[in-house]
């Protein structure tokens, strides 16, 4: 059985912990009990919600009782091993990376001891694994697992940052999904829309799948901005080979 702790997250969701880091190999086992949980398709479980270690289970408590949801939960920890989850996938991100659209590019590549076409290259060069969604709707947390930056955080965060921008410190890189304050370094923006309440499934991506940025121009940047207003633009997607 995986080791993972039970809590009480209100009346009506349930908490499951697994080991207190933030690493692939703990995700996997909070998609393998996601995913377990998808395919159970169990009456009053209302919403799943992963995040980099944890998987919270929404629940109707008029329907299902909190310790019905537990046993469910222990059963299914007992074979989490054995849960195969679909093959990743890979979503391509065009990203253009200059001027007005990325403010702390200069700066980092002075910090990295690097050029602002090495900066792009690195950045770019990797895939990137989803490991969550959180803070505003549709916005990804994720990360890759060479090459870090040195460079964290801004010391003074903006009040302010435009939606689509990119944002990155050490592994990490985020979409910023809409305008929010934000105190990690903007290193280009996307044309592309991480929430679009016109679809149906208004998320871009989802925790588990991976993204790949792609450098793009100004021109290509504004051609791609009117097919999404359009809403005929759809981002390339495949599945990711195995390493």
């Amino acid at each position: 059985m995986e080791k993972a702790t039970i809590h009480f997250a209100g009346d009506q969701a349930l908490l499951v912990e697994f080991e207190p880091e933030i690493s692939i190999k703990v995700n996997m086992k909070v998609r393998a009990l996601q995913y377990a949980f998808e395919q159970l398709r169990i009456p009053g479980v209302t919403e799943l919600v992963p995040t980099y270690r944890a998987l919270l289970i929404h629940y109707d408590s008029l329907h299902l009782s909190y310790q019905k949801l537990t046993e469910i939960v222990k059963q299914q920890l007992e074979n989490l091993g054995e849960v195969k989850l679909p093959k990743a996938i890979v979503t391509e991100i065009p990203v253009l990376y200059e001027g007005e659209f990325a403010p702390d590019l200069e700066e980092i590549a002075k910090i990295e001891k690097k050029t602002e076409e090495e900066i792009i290259k690195i950045h770019s060069q990797s895939d990137y694994f989803v490991y969550m969604l959180g803070f505003a709707p549709g916005h990804p947390y994720t990360a890759r697992f060479e090459n870090a930056f040195s460079f964290k955080r801004r010391p003074t965060p903006r009040v302010s940052i435009p939606g689509g921008s990119i944002v990155v410190q050490l592994a990490l890189s985020d979409i910023i999904p809409f305008e929010q304050p934000c105190g990690w370094n903007i290193i280009g923006t996307t044309p592309v829309l991480a929430c679009d309440y016109r679809k149906k499934q208004p998320f871009l991506l989802q925790a588990g799948q991976w993204i790949h940025h792609i450098p793009i121009d100004r021109k290509e940047f504004d051609d791609i901005k009117r097919q999404v207003e359009l809403g005929s633009y759809v981002c390339k997607t495949y599945e990711k080979k195995e390493e």
